[in-house]
């Protein structure tokens, strides 16, 4: 019987080897790398390392057909995928504890099971009888699907094989384990090997498995960096488990766009999307308020507004605070230093506290002149019209530059009611047609400021 081996794995990046080292030569991390014994596997009967029955085809040989995609039944997941679930495809779900991404999966199973398709449920962390309490709180099941509570890999991987299912879900992949491996489940290797076995299985039977996966403190999914490399698609939960939206972002989309997000809100019986989510973001916006500014970003091909709110006051303490919500704290602290320079506002005794509402998350830089503007409202104590929509990069420089998307960001805008728009001059320049709305283009922030 051959012995095992220890070897050492980076919990970050997965990086093997043979010593501990303190820090990973692969991702640069430190104190990452974690102990674990490891069995040799045979060769016996297998093909030779090097040797492969198969030989290298001509590029023009490749036959290509469209991919066949099935549709979830909730539309703002088959926006994300792209159009649906793609067949033979393997598709990570991360996000934290509570966030609801079980009850996304089973409204999914649900539906597809209605729609006479044949569903596998595998869950390591739950067993059957509260799963059925999970699923009659969702909605009825009008035909039947099947369930699995088991954690040894050999054993789904059979019974995968046996029911020849079209959908699988495993919840979740940190639950599983490969007897054939003497390290414990959730550990790197264990991880690696069943994330590998699944997407075998999916590839060569043609069947479209998501799989669960648990997140760290950072907020990404727990296990090595090469579990992200290894799927098709790579979605991830955001928001707060107290606040009721929630926000499903594609990461990674082998078969379609990484930009787009789905927007949901955690009901009593499930998760409901969001249709629209810029009326929903706006409910409850004060009026003639200072510190507040709507702003528009582009997540994908959809146009969303969304509020920003700036609270600028005296300090008391001998360090001024700085708060950023939703938004990148370097950023604020970037856009607040154009601000004292160019403009020569004194932020450096004020505390800073910059909160994007209804628990979104953005990124772009077209928010950037939004919150400039919603800082230096609340600075002045000013308010901005309330039919004013804001968008734009800002420079170092105190410019401001275009933005992909310009005409969608005015016409969402209209649709909703907004009767003015303070954009990059540059963006007038590119419009095919002229909205029914006064346009206010500036280059720098400082034309921008005047309109307060």
């Amino acid at each position: 019987m051959a012995r095992s081996k220890t070897v050492y794995f980076c919990s970050a990046c997965g990086h093997e080897s043979s010593k501990w080292m303190g820090q990973c030569p692969a991702c640069k991390q430190w104190n990452t790398f974690v102990e674990e014994k490891v069995a040799p596997t045979s060769r016996k009967g297998g093909a030779k390392p090097g040797r492969t029955s198969a030989s290298p085809m001509n590029i023009s040989e490749v036959t290509v057909q469209e991919e066949k995609r099935i549709s979830t039944g909730i539309h703002e997941l088959d926006r994300v995928l792209g159009g649906g679930i793609v067949k033979g495809s393997l598709s990570l779900v991360g996000g934290d504890p509570g966030i609801g991404k079980s009850t996304l999966l089973l409204q999914v199973c649900r539906n597809m099971a209605n729609a006479g398709k044949k569903v596998l449920y595998v869950s390591g962390e739950e067993s059957m009888h509260q799963i059925k309490l999970r699923a009659e709180r969702i909605g009825t099941f009008e035909r039947e699907m099947l369930l699995f509570c088991e954690t040894s890999l050999n054993e789904i991987s059979n019974a995968i094989l046996k029911s020849s299912p079209e959908f699988v879900v495993i919840d979740s992949i940190q639950t599983m384990y490969n007897e054939e491996m003497t390290s414990a489940a959730g550990s790197v290797s264990q991880v690696r090997e069943v994330t590998g076995q699944m997407m075998r299985l999916a590839k060569e039977h043609n069947i479209a498995v998501f799989i669960v996966g648990h997140v760290t403190k950072e907020g990404v999914v727990a296990g090595p960096r090469t579990l992200e490399h290894m799927v098709d698609t790579v979605l991830y939960f955001e928001g707060e488990r107290e606040a009721a939206y929630r926000i499903l972002r594609g990461v990674k989309n082998r078969f379609g766009s990484t930009n787009e997000i789905g927007v949901f809100e955690m009901c009593g019986n499930g998760l409901m999307e969001v249709e629209n989510p810029s009326k929903t973001m706006l409910n409850g916006r004060p009026v003639d308020a200072s510190g507040s500014v709507v702003v528009c970003s582009m997540e994908g091909t959809r146009p969303i507004l969304i509020e920003i709110q700036a609270l600028i006051s005296p300090t008391s303490f001998q360090m001024p605070r700085r708060t950023a919500v939703g938004i990148d704290y370097n950023r604020v602290n970037l856009l607040m230093a154009v601000l004292e320079k160019r403009v020569g506002f004194q932020l450096g005794g004020c505390d800073a506290y910059v909160n994007l509402a209804g628990g979104m998350r953005l990124g772009e830089p077209a928010i950037d002149l939004g919150v400039v503007m919603a800082i230096a409202s609340s600075y002045k104590n000013v308010a901005v019209p309330e039919d004013t929509i804001i968008f734009g990069e800002v420079g170092l420089v105190g410019e401001v530059r275009a933005v992909s998307g310009g005409e969608a960001r005015i016409k969402e805008a209209q649709k909703l009611g907004f009767r003015r728009c303070i954009l990059p001059k540059a963006n007038m320049e590119t419009l095919k047609t002229l909205p029914k709305m006064q346009l206010m283009g500036v280059t720098n922030i400082r034309e921008a400021l005047d309109y307060l």
